[in-house]
């Protein structure tokens, strides 16, 4: 597993290295950000979602990476203009200053205007494959990102902020704001090989919902039993932001119990994939038992 997660690295950063703008010439303010931003020692967990989703049903190839940049890239303009003022004012990413405190908030805007546009650049760039297949993974990555996903979860999470919510409407944020994504990443991987039928898409989707929830209640544990030398950003702000959480509403204990229970939930959810599933599986291992 250890070489699977160091070689999607090394194909996914070198494929960022292709379509990020080099530093230089009139702009070059912000295309330094935008660097900055993508080579901040990010774990890379969608892309590595992407490559096992590719594998579950085939095989990776040029376009599993050129797809799981892409995807990279959407997710890293969401943090960018997460840790924005305006959104959860956070001073740290990955142990770093945010984007907005190395260079400014005008420009973390930017960055993050051109990540989105440069995400679907790169689907626009694939070899050889059919144009519905490229129009499907540009629905995906539009689903997972946009109004249907990410971006409303983020408006929910703003208007929750300082105020008591259930668990469902928790857990609804978080299906759109986390596992949405997680589940473009697993899907877009998949169909990017131009192999994936019906049935195992509808296998892989329920996997990533389980494993996209169980993501975040983690994050909510580390939040509170982690430090901010290990998360890399600051620990226990989503108390101190008046954050409905997990482990606010269930206890530690019993986040901890759903956890289990959403990981066993996505495992099952692989079986008639077989042991092509097994990168899946083993990522999923990771997200639970991450301390980070």
């Amino acid at each position: 597993m250890e070489n699977f997660i160091l070689n999607c690295h090394k194909q996914v950063n070198a494929q960022l290295e292709k379509i990020l703008p080099a530093a230089e010439g009139s702009a070059q303010r912000l295309y330094s950000a935008i660097r900055y931003s993508m080579f901040n020692g990010g774990k890379r967990i969608r892309p590595l979602l992407c490559f096992g989703g590719a594998c579950a049903v085939g095989e990776i190839d040029e376009n599993t990476v050129k797809i799981a940049a892409s995807i990279e890239m959407m997710h890293a303009y969401s943090l960018v203009h997460d840790d924005l003022p305006a959104m959860d004012d956070d001073d740290l990413r990955r142990g770093k200053p945010a984007c907005h405190i190395e260079y400014d908030e005008g420009t973390a805007i930017l960055v993050g205007d051109a990540l989105q546009s440069l995400a679907y650049q790169q689907l626009t760039e694939l070899d050889d494959l059919d144009p519905a297949i490229s129009l499907e993974l540009i629905r995906l990555l539009t689903r997972g990102g946009g109004s249907q996903g990410m971006v409303s979860g983020q408006a929910i999470d703003l208007l929750a902020t300082g105020k008591q919510i259930d668990l469902p409407q928790l857990v609804e944020m978080h299906r759109l704001k986390t596992a949405a994504m997680i589940e473009s990443a697993v899907l877009m991987g998949a169909v990017g090989t131009g192999k994936a039928d019906d049935s195992q898409l509808t296998a892989l989707k329920a996997f990533s919902t389980a494993i996209g929830v169980a993501f975040q209640i983690q994050d909510d544990i580390l939040d509170v039993e982690s430090s901010t030398a290990e998360l890399g950003k600051k620990q226990g702000s989503d108390a101190q932001s008046g954050k409905s959480t997990f482990t606010s509403l269930l206890g530690m204990e019993s986040a901890q119990a759903n956890v289990t229970e959403l990981f066993e939930n996505s495992l099952g959810s692989l079986e008639s994939l077989g042991e092509n599933a097994d990168r899946l599986r083993s990522i999923a291992n990771f997200i639970v038992t991450r301390n980070f």
